[in-house]
């Protein structure tokens, strides 16, 4: 009797452990980062390029000048909003790219070419 009851509690047991280890959440990441490089039509960098990122839902635009490489960077960016960037040098404009809330990556790379 004690031997079944050893059994019944291990089993009890096992399978508490294996329902605890189905029962949690990946993790999602709940911000990304967006970077890139704005150059001409040539590929040659543009410092001093504006780069503008607009919130979808809110309309808030954020701007940032790209860097002696022509680099830019946002970061912190709330996954669950569409974002909207394009980049301006003296007086052109690129075309307008689009983050979705769709695409999962933590990270992503938007080059912009001034022409």
């Amino acid at each position: 009797m004690v031997a079944m009851i050893k059994r019944v509690a291990t089993i009890v047991l096992i399978l508490s452990l294996a329902l605890a280890a189905f029962a949690q959440k990946p993790k999602v990441a709940k911000e990304r980062t967006v970077s890139g490089v704005v150059s001409d039509a040539a590929g040659t960098p543009l410092p001093g390029a504006v780069v503008q990122l607009e919130n979808v839902k809110t309309l808030q635009v954020r701007s940032f000048i790209a860097k002696d490489k022509g680099d830019y960077i946002f970061q912190n960016l709330s996954m669950d909003v569409d974002w909207r960037l394009k980049a301006q040098f003296s007086g052109k404009e690129s075309v307008t790219r689009t983050v979705s809330t769709f695409d999962s990556h933590t990270e992503l790379t938007i080059n912009f070419r001034i022409k």
